[in-house]
């Protein structure tokens, strides 16, 4: 008699795309091929230097034992000090909620705030997790999409058309993963215009790019005030700071929200690593100098991205302005041959891409929108110039 059950919440969830397309690049540069990697979102460069030192030092002053649940006091003051000083904003230490990286935070924050049947909007492309992450707390997707004739940015007529008297919950990501779009301060209004009509509506905004553009800044939605005590942020470390692998996140919204998921967190991971809390500390305290390095160095590899991208025929390319990602439309080899292979769709073209140039890539059916790719530009120049070199060779093959 077989025993082992695996409950249905996990059936139904889809694996990480992402991860699998790094997990097979892996294999294969295991077995000997050199594969370059542009399917993985993680900045390339190394933490800096005063925030390992700083984690270090916590090692040598025993912040060893077990930390407060919602996590350091110190270190959600210092998140609340950012938001104040970067992003105009005013939280306390009580509306912030240390977890083990953005990504915990933003399930936590659904498990919290979302009952069965619940509907939560979510505009297309979107991270792999949002999905995944709505189905596990019990709650219905509704997908808004936006292809690159919009930039990948939905208007408001299209969120007002999604909202109904069942959505609890509009998720946004600006910077965006997998487009790198960013919303403008005016195109933002427009969407909280529309979301000041619906008072029993809150908000999820993702804002763990936002340091990471190429405009100047981005405009937090916690910074309308029509809409601001509806608002739950998400942000942590782990892009600007190079640091993820240190797993350090953050919720900061209503004070009930922040109660709900410490009540979450302490019956599920309790708090996060101590040392790891201590390095993003310093982080947020210490030198912003090489979080500004970073992101020229990734503006000048988009410059790269885009200029190698538009010269392969047929693909479509928009010029983000935020992220590490490229998200080009494929639509124009879809359908065509490789030998007996007939590339189907885009996860048969990444797998393509793969084999034949050994350039990882995912697919835009990762990110609920097919006909598309994502590329990493999270890589040396060199890499890069290699990557869409095999690239193009490889799109020149199908016929």
């Amino acid at each position: 008699m077989d025993v082992i059950q695996i409950s249905d919440r996990i059936k139904r969830m889809a694996a990480s795309q992402t991860l699998a397309m790094s997990q097979k690049s892996s294999e294969l540069r295991a077995s000997g091929v050199d594969v370059i990697n542009l399917s993985v979102g993680e900045p390339d460069f190394n933490t800096p230097l005063h925030i390992k030192e700083a984690a270090k030092k916590a090692i040598d002053d025993n912040y060893t034992h077990y930390p407060p649940v919602p996590g350091y006091m110190d270190l959600r003051q210092a998140v609340a000090a950012k938001l104040s000083r970067e992003n105009g904003l005013s939280y306390e230490a009580a509306q912030v909620v240390i977890s083990g990286g953005a990504k915990q935070s933003l399930s936590n924050v659904l498990m919290a705030v979302i009952n069965p049947g619940d509907e939560v909007v979510i505009p297309v492309p979107a991270w792999v997790s949002y999905v995944e992450m709505v189905k596990l707390a019990g709650g219905v997707n509704v997908l808004v999409p936006a292809g690159i004739e919009q930039d990948f940015k939905i208007t408001p007529q299209q969120l007002d058309d999604a909202i109904t008297p069942h959505t609890r919950l509009v998720m946004l990501c600006s910077p965006s993963n997998p487009s790198g779009s960013v919303y403008s301060r005016r195109e933002l209004q427009g969407l909280v215009d529309v979301l000041a009509k619906h008072p029993h509506v809150m908000v999820l905004s993702d804002e763990i790019y936002e340091h990471i553009n190429y405009i100047g800044g981005v405009t937090s939605m916690g910074s309308f005030p029509e809409i601001a005590d509806r608002v739950i942020l998400v942000n942590g470390v782990s892009k600007a700071y190079a640091m993820t692998g240190w797993r350090v996140g953050f919720m900061a919204g209503p004070v009930e929200v922040a109660k709900a998921v410490t009540k979450l967190q302490g019956q599920t991971t309790s708090g996060i690593s101590t040392i790891a809390q201590r390095a993003a500390l310093a982080a947020y305290e210490g030198s912003q100098q090489c979080v500004e390095d970073m992101r020229l160095a990734f503006e000048r590899r988009r410059d790269l991205v885009v200029g190698l991208a538009r010269e392969i025929p047929g693909l479509k390319v928009n010029r983000p302005d935020g992220a590490f990602y490229l998200f080009p439309e494929v639509s124009a080899y879809l359908g065509k041959r490789f030998g007996d292979k007939v590339i189907a769709d885009d996860n048969d073209l990444c797998m393509y891409l793969l084999e034949q140039a050994h350039v990882a890539t995912v697919s835009g059916s990762a990110f609920c929108l097919p006909g598309y790719i994502r590329l990493s530009y999270a890589a040396s120049d060199d890499s890069l110039v290699e990557a869409f070199k095999r690239i193009a060779q490889a799109l020149s093959r199908l016929s």
